[in-house]
């Protein structure tokens, strides 16, 4: 079995069915044995969830014991009585565990606008919090408890050595429809025994998730429930990191961005009806703010998604996305290249049409696994992001995902 959360020291999960979802595990419980310092990304939408709206209340202090997350209600457009289930999650998982309320945090995912079922999820609560363990098999219970049309569950756990301590981090992830995270994304929750400083956590955690979570898009739509969420407990035992000098800081920061990165591919890779993974990468930019807004702008065009689709080599719609990017571009400068590091074809020289093999291409945009490189010749700036197709399976899945 593949490590998980439960290798991490000090924490306990469970995953269970409570009926909300059909015949499925639909409650998440991450616990830790002692108080977390904790930090968290949220939407941007301006539709916000009601759990979030709690979660952020109750993250203010930096300071988190215990995560609960139900699938299949998103608890969204719900008003008072949305809030009220909230709340009740909150105060029972606080009772149960004797925590002061504000180290629970709380998340949802589901159908928006549907009314919230407190009773049953707080009835959840009551069974399953004594089932808390460290046991193997809750790392997959509870990594499978946060799902919705995902078709497969995402986890990931890396370690390192600190002061001579061996410090672990886990995490787990949803998403696989309305993908295009400007936060965190979706859901993605991430244990750690590592010590540091809550404030310093705080900024690492926004840094890591603008270049893994933030850099990823599959429908163009920000959910209103998304969320990245971040807990350390200390027990490794190591030096506290209080600053960005510390010498374990930089170690620390790369294996949390290693572990954003692995989910947020994953996410991508189960993107609803999608049937290639795109990677897009803008270099030689002339900073790194121009770069990231040109692979978001390419990786959300709905014309570059149906051209991968359909193995369309009409890459003129990929220079179209960065005219619209909002930020200088000059496509005189620019080189474009389409396929894998050791298949690429320059399409684009110097803002020049190069001629190619039509067919070649399309016999490359076959591949599950496509490459697109646009480099600017305009400084030294690179951002990677990911992407998906736009399938006819996609259509038909969410023309018809209520009924």
């Amino acid at each position: 079995m593949n490590k998980n959360i439960t290798d991490v020291k000090g924490f306990k999960c469970w995953g269970a069915h409570t009926g909300v979802k059909s015949m499925k595990r639909d409650l998440a419980i991450i616990y830790s044995e002692v108080p977390c310092v904790a930090a968290a990304t949220y939407t941007l939408n301006k539709v916000v969830a009601e759990p979030l709206k709690l979660t952020k209340k109750h993250l203010l202090n930096r300071r988190a014991q215990v995560l609960i997350c139900n699938a299949g209600n998103a608890n969204a457009c719900t008003g008072k009585q949305g809030m009220r289930g909230a709340v009740a999650m909150a105060k029972t998982a606080a009772k149960m565990l004797n925590l002061p309320v504000e180290d629970v945090i709380i998340a949802s995912t589901g159908l928006i606008g549907e009314p919230f079922p407190t009773e049953d999820i707080v009835g959840g609560i009551k069974e399953n919090i004594p089932k808390l363990t460290s046991r193997g098999e809750a790392g997959s219970f509870v990594a499978n408890a946060i799902l919705t049309t995902d078709t497969f569950a995402k986890e990931g756990f890396v370690n390192l050595t600190l002061d001579k301590k061996d410090v672990s981090m886990a995490g787990i992830a949803k998403g696989s429809g309305m993908i295009h995270p400007n936060m965190g994304t979706m859901l993605a929750f991430i244990v750690s025994d590592v010590n540091i400083e809550g404030t310093l956590l705080d900024e690492t955690v926004r840094e890591c998730v603008r270049d893994s979570f933030n850099l990823i898009t599959i429908d163009g739509d920000t959910s209103t429930n998304d969320m990245a969420a971040v807990m350390c407990n200390g027990m490794a035992g190591n030096d506290k990191i209080d600053s960005k000098d510390h010498p374990s800081y930089q170690p620390f920061k790369e294996k949390l961005l290693e572990l954003m990165l692995h989910l947020a591919k994953l996410i991508v890779s189960d993107g609803e009806g999608a049937s290639k993974f795109i990677q897009y990468t803008v270099k030689n930019a002339r900073n790194e703010k121009t770069a990231r807004k040109l692979v978001r702008a390419i990786s959300s065009s709905i014309l570059v998604k149906t051209a991968m689709f359909g193995r369309d080599p009409n890459w003129g719609r990929i220079i179209c996305a960065c005219g619209n990017a909002g930020v200088h571009f000059n496509y005189k400068k620019a080189d474009l290249f389409i396929g894998d590091p050791n298949n690429q074809v320059k399409v684009l020289e110097k803002g020049k049409p190069q001629p190619y093999d039509r067919n070649f291409i399309k016999k490359l945009l076959r591949e599950a696994h496509i490459h697109v490189v646009l480099d600017l010749h305009s400084g030294d700036a690179e951002v990677i992001g990911y992407g998906s197709d736009l399938t006819t399976d996609y259509v038909l899945f969410n023309s018809v995902y209520t009924t």
